[in-house]
């Protein structure tokens, strides 16, 4: 694990909490003048330890072989070279509740003797005694040497793990948060599994439940499962995932999960999830055809347990809410209850002993404490009255946070818990064996298979799809967009961007500088190319005119004579464009001016005058070419920084890569070269020598993108501001290598199976592989050596959808922070925390393709489309957009940006005024209505059995029917039909109108004749 960057604020704040809370402890801690904490390297070491505890709460992260001293004036670090770096931010003589803070290097070549003289004189200053983790075993030489010089010193060791444990039971603001990103990580999972599970039963598939659990565990840092949680790398199981069903049934928490095939009967599953190393936990149990006596014990079960945590409020003694929740249970129950705990406190360690719910535990509840709380009860007796059937079990775990006052918060709450919503019931079919199996024929036959389906309560006509979820969020969004908006405008008035104004340009600034030619004293045209400069005279004065005024001029000979004739830029002399340019736009100006001279030359004359206004003529143009030219250099170099000097590392394990080209071309040639990591940025150097740095201060995303499905390999750098090299300014730079055959030569022709085909795909793959792994390391050297500054993401090809951005239809593939496509040029870069809104154009069910707009939180910056997107991939753009919690609207039109932008940067207040953002959702919510209003009028008094007929399924639980009942309304036709229900429908309606139009023709021309013979005969 690369070392983070030190949170300087947390670090001291908990600093003094720790010294606050030493001063006034009456255990342990209290008892001793120093303290030692002590983690080595061990892979044989407990998962979970004091130790390894203190370091998380204190540094954020887990620190091997690092040794922390501390007395009652000072806190000490031993570390090796790069981890007491970490702690040089923080070194300092303490003062504000602070102690003072000293870093020691280790010294391996003595074995740190030396150092640990140093540090057992510190702890001898203050007596014989120190406190420690004595429980924590590590298992290496530096600890084993650390024990030895205490031991040699005879210093006896004080437990102080109580105190610690006080120290860490209630939880601040920021350990909070975290623990309820790791419940909603847990309830993610949990539902993720439970929809397996019932397909499982829906389809009458068994699974090995190792193999279920492991399904579990990857769900946890799965993006489709966990959405934007899945962002952030540090989420683990806090134990392997635990399901049990089939009789055998154990509550403890180091239970293997058997790999026996799924019962479906009493389905216990209990997961846990870490997140940024704070742990949670949720238990379910789901029922499938249970009795009466096992929902009855389930209801007594989950009455407990909301009991216990009714009950877990401040000033009450955990062995009390013990008691409270076992009365709860129906007696029967409780002497089949797990009663060595109901529960425990949890945090950075899972299970902490001192804080058990159980019935001789002393602790006393304090606000601000998580507790997991867990109620088993086993064995229940049959699942059924089944022959088949086996012993079953309840399980009901949750996470919950002790309120200060009101009712305590129930982390993992939205896992439902409730009968009703862990219970799957079969309905046996009561028809005799030919009429079912004649019906089911039929019911195959028309629809499909009919034989079972499992009914969950999320099917029936209240229930809460994924889609009305993604809705309901959509609306929260919605609400708070135009609010954040309206605040961020509201705190930028204050401080309006400047418009940038163009530099005015002076020809002369004083009257000595005006030039003296003997051609301005004959009034005649001058080009003053120092000063870029016109003198044109007017009424017999000369007067000076900027190259920058000079809109064009133009040159014609008739008859005897030449005239050059002059255009001048005005205001409104360019459509479109504002008069800001002008200082004075209500000014006088002239618009044009035409000279005339004689092509005949005079007596005396060198020349005809005509050559002044051909010569003038040729200079105005060239001089035009070379201003407008340096006007472009100029805006190139608007916006672009001067990036710092690259501090060279010397040190020869550099991270480097070699063999990678460059893209865009800032090299003449394509040439390879290298590049490597140093001490502030990277430098590339191609072969001849060139050099490009890209300096680490100045990536605002580092990509890498392996070769898989690709015909590149490459790391990305998305820029936060321009850079120029040469006298192109880019913000994107890309080094790459080619994978495998760009091109195909069609003119082979080789059997399939040709052995030298064979092994050159063999060959690519292993290259594919290689290169993957070289780059990988490659970057994770970087991180490690920028102590993450660097941070490579790596985009999620599943999630991918086709579209186009700029020229060519490519694949755009979402990564946690961006949506990219790297492989095509120009790249397409859009960072997502910089979206306001996504709205999608050309949305109709006709069409094919749809269009994506991005509208940014800067509305002075242009929209960005990708058009094109397959109608096929909408459903999975919205789920993935508001995973990412990015409002999006659709609408069947496209809509004129550049104009509604303008708007809203005029005035955005009456923008908001009037809805702000809402007039994109509008329709949508209209058509909402009119099906409700509809769905109103066509009720019946049929309709309404029906309701109360699946109300009463429903509190019965979730049913498999083995029969379709016409008269019921099932979950299908509650949800509305589906496209193929309304295409089928539209087809029948143009055949039967097809056919109406076919019989009144026909009726007519036999109206037309008059014949009384028999019918023609109509046509098939």
């Amino acid at each position: 694990m690369s070392a983070p960057t030190l949170n300087q604020e947390v670090f001291k704040k908990r600093l003094r909490q720790l010294y606050s809370f030493w001063e006034n402890d009456a255990g342990g801690l209290g008892s001793v003048d120093s303290f030692v904490v002590l983690v080595g390297r061990d892979p044989n070491a407990k998962p979970y330890s004091k130790s390894n505890a203190f370091q998380i709460w204190l540094y954020t992260c887990e620190l091997d072989d690092t040794l922390a001293v501390a007395t009652k004036e000072k806190f000490t670090i031993l570390g090796s070279g790069k981890k007491a770096n970490f702690f040089e931010s923080v070194v300092g003589d303490g003062g504000d509740g602070l102690p003072a803070i000293e870093v020691i290097h280790r010294n391996k070549a003595n074995k740190d003797k030396d150092n640990f003289a140093q540090l057992i004189g510190m702890i001898e200053k203050g007596g014989k005694e120190t406190g420690c983790f004595i429980k924590d075993k590590f298992k290496n030489e530096f600890v084993d040497s650390w024990e030895s010089a205490l031991m040699e010193a005879g210093v006896k060791k004080i437990d102080m793990s109580t105190s610690f444990v006080k120290l860490l039971a209630v939880k601040d603001t920021d350990e909070i948060s975290l623990i309820k990103n790791a419940a909603n990580v847990s309830v993610n999972s949990w539902g993720n599994i439970k929809k397996i599970v019932v397909d499982l039963i829906d389809n009458e598939t068994k699974k090995k439940m190792s193999d279920l659990a492991v399904k579990v565990d990857e769900s946890m840092s799965d993006v489709q499962v966990q959405g934007s949680l899945a962002k952030k790398k540090n989420i683990e199981n806090c134990y392997d995932t635990i399901m049990q069903s089939g009789g055998s049934y154990s509550f403890k928490w180091s239970t293997p999960t058997s790999d026996n095939r799924i019962h479906f009967g009493a389905i216990t599953t209990s997961l846990g999830a870490k997140f940024e190393n704070y742990c949670s936990n949720l238990a379910r149990t789901l029922l499938v055809q249970p009795s009466k006596e096992l929902e009855d014990a389930y209801e007594s079960v989950l009455a407990a347990e909301l009991k216990l945590i009714e009950t877990l409020k401040p000033g009450t003694r955990l062995k009390d809410a013990y008691n409270t929740a076992v009365k709860t249970l129906k007696p029967e129950l409780r002497d089949k209850l797990y009663k060595k705990e109901l529960g425990f406190l949890t945090g950075i360690e899972f299970r902490e002993a001192a804080f058990t719910i159980s019935a001789d535990s002393e602790a006393i509840v304090e606000a601000g404490m998580v507790f997991i709380v867990s109620i088993g009860v086993a064995p229940l007796g049959k699942e059924d009255s089944k022959k088949d059937t086996k012993e079953a079990a309840v399980l009901i775990s949750d996470t919950i946070l002790v309120s200060h006052d009101g009712p305590n918060e129930i982390l993992t709450e939205k896992a439902k818990s409730r009968l009703r919503s862990n219970m799957v019931r079969i309905k046996e079919n009561e028809e005799d064996e030919d009429t079912r199996r004649r019906s089911d024929n039929k019911e195959n036959k028309e629809m499909g298979r009919g034989k079972r389906s499992v009914v969950l309560s999320e099917q029936t006509r209240n229930k809460t799809t994924n889609e009305e979820k993604r809705k309901e969020h959509q609306k929260e969004l919605a609400e708070s967009l135009n609010e954040a908006a309206k605040k961020r405008l509201a705190e930028k008035t204050g401080s309006e961007e400047q418009k940038r104004t163009k530099k005015s340009n002076v020809s002369y600034k004083s009257l000595e500088k005006f030039p003296t030619d003997s051609d301005i004293r004959n009034l005649s045209v001058y080009v003053d190319k120092k000063h870029d400069t016109v003198i044109l005279p007017i009424f017999g004065v000369p007067v000076p005119f900027h190259i920058s005024m000079i809109k064009n001029c133009s040159q014609s000979v008739e008859g005897e004579y030449t005239y050059l004739r002059v255009n001048f830029t005005h205001p409104g002399s360019q459509v479109g464009k504002e008069n800001a340019n002008f200082p004075n736009p209500l000014a006088e100006y002239v618009k044009e001016l035409t000279y005339r001279a004689s092509n005949m030359k005079e007596p005396g004359e060198i020349c005809a005058s005509s050559n002044n206004l051909a010569t003038a003529f040729r200079l105005i143009k060239e001089m035009q070419k070379k201003f407008r030219t340096e006007e472009a250099e100029e805006r190139e170099k608007e916006g672009a920084v001067k990036q710092d000097k690259l501090l060279l590392s010397l040190a020869k394990a550099n991270p480097k890569m070699k063999d990678l080209y460059v893209r865009p071309n800032i090299i003449a040639k394509k040439i390879s070269g290298s590049l490597e990591a140093h001490t502030n940025g990277f430098r590339y150097t191609s072969l001849r020598g060139d050099k490009i740095d890209v300096l680490y201060n100045n990536i605002k995303h580092a990509f890498y993108q392996p070769c898989d499905n690709e015909m590149l390999i490459l790391l990305h750098f998305h820029l936060k501001h321009p850079v120029l090299w040469g006298k192109k300014k880019y913000q994107d730079i890309q080094f790459y290598t080619e994978v495998g055959e760009v091109t195909t030569d069609l003119g082979k022709y080789h059997h399939m199976q040709d052995r030298d085909d064979i092994q050159s795909e063999q060959m690519e793959r292993e290259m594919r592989r290689k290169l993957n792994e070289a780059f990988k390391s490659f970057t994770t050297k970087v991180e490690r050596q920028t102590n993450e500054q660097i941070d490579f993401d790596s985009p999620f090809n599943e999630l991918g959808f086709m579209g186009t951005p700029h020229r060519s239809n490519c694949i755009l593939k979402p990564t946690s922070s961006c949506l990219i496509n790297l492989t095509e040029w120009p790249p397409f870069v859009v960072t997502l925390e910089e979206v306001e809104l996504v709205h999608l154009e050309r949305v109709h069910f006709a069409l094919k393709n749809f269009d994506m707009v991005f509208i940014f939180k800067d509305y002075n910056r242009k929209t960005q489309m990708v058009t094109s997107v397959p109608m096929t991939s909408i459903d999975s753009i919205k789920e993935w957009l508001n995973s990412c919690d990015i409002r999006y609207t659709e609408g069947p039109q496209s809509l004129n940006w550049p104009k509604i932008m303008k708007h809203i940067v005029d005035d955005p207040e009456k923008f908001f005024e009037e809805g702000g953002w809402n007039f994109l959702g509008g329709d949508s919510d209209a058509e909402d209505e009119d099906e409700d209003e509809s769905e109103e009028e066509g009720y019946d008094p049929e309709g309404s059995e029906s309701e109360e007929d699946s109300d009463e399924d429903e509190s019965e639980g979730e049913e498999t029917e083995s029969e379709d009942d016409d008269g019921s309304l099932d979950s299908d036709e509650s949800s509305g039909k589906d496209w193929s229900d309304l295409e089928e429908e539209a087809a029948r309606d143009d055949k039967r109108k097809e056919k109406d139009e076919f019989e009144q023709g026909d009726k007519k021309r036999r109206d037309h004749h008059h014949k009384g013979g028999p019918p023609s005969k109509k046509r098939r």
